[in-house]
């Protein structure tokens, strides 16, 4: 992951200190920010790949600060929390978050969640999806641009949205459990709940539909998901 800058947001001076030094470690370059005021102004200035962002910071806090960026870029976001509770994770994902680590964390396991999110947006295409090809009517996926439109209307996806949606375009008559899905999109690196899988599906619904598609993916009760609508492909 040489040649990536990460911006460590956090209020708590020894907490930047430890994951700057982790990420320094990992072969990445690092900038700091102690609030959400010199977040946004070093975000700003360009040349940021991912951010670590606490959730609680004074004044603005993450995730006020992470619906900010989210009007105007993609760029991966993991959050960090000292609250375990699994609404807050929901609500950091369904908000634009990539992934969320709880604190007291080992730096080793979030220098790993950065490599894992980075890995997604730097892997060769492998799908179907890769060059344009429409595997539902309307709904195109350009891999290597990492683009998604619907009847030429843009879809802004997070980077494992993109990957979701990639997964699904890849076999678009499969239905995916929800552990296949975390699988193929982390890796297998990680636990993840199914309500977190069920907020990633339900983030990409609602922007596709958005963009005029109603009908993306179909849960299959007591499986899981497919693309499409109820009644299959291009129903």
């Amino acid at each position: 992951m040489a040649g990536h800058t990460i911006l460590v947001v956090d209020d708590d001076p020894h907490i930047r200190e430890v994951l700057c030094f982790a990420l320094d470690r990992a072969g990445m370059a690092t900038e700091t920010a102690k609030d959400g005021a010199s977040a946004l102004a070093r975000f700003g200035g360009g040349g940021i790949d991912l951010i670590v962002l606490d959730v609680g910071l004074p004044e603005k806090d993450g995730l006020e600060l992470c619906r900010d960026i989210r009007r105007v870029s993609e760029v991966p976001i993991l959050f960090l929390s000292a609250r375990d509770e699994e609404i807050d994770r929901i609500l950091g994902l369904e908000i634009g978050g990539d992934d969320y680590v709880t604190k007291p964390f080992s730096p080793r396991e979030v220098v790993a969640r950065v490599k894992t999110i980075l890995k997604r947006y730097v892997a060769a295409p492998s799908t179907e999806a890769a060059h344009g090809k429409q595997a539902l009517p309307g709904l195109t996926i350009e891999a290597e641009a990492r683009l998604v439109s619907f009847e030429g209307n843009p879809v802004a996806l997070t980077g494992l949205e993109f990957e979701i949606l990639s997964i699904f375009a890849a076999r678009p008559r499969q239905v995916f459990t929800r552990g296949q899905i975390m699988q193929a999109a982390y890796g297998g690196d990680f636990a993840v709940s199914d309500r977190t899988v069920d907020s990633h599906i339900r983030n990409i619904r609602a922007k596709l539909a958005d963009a005029g598609c109603s009908e993306a993916i179909t849960t299959v009760h007591g499986i899981g998901f497919r693309l499409g609508g109820p009644n299959g492909i291009g129903a």
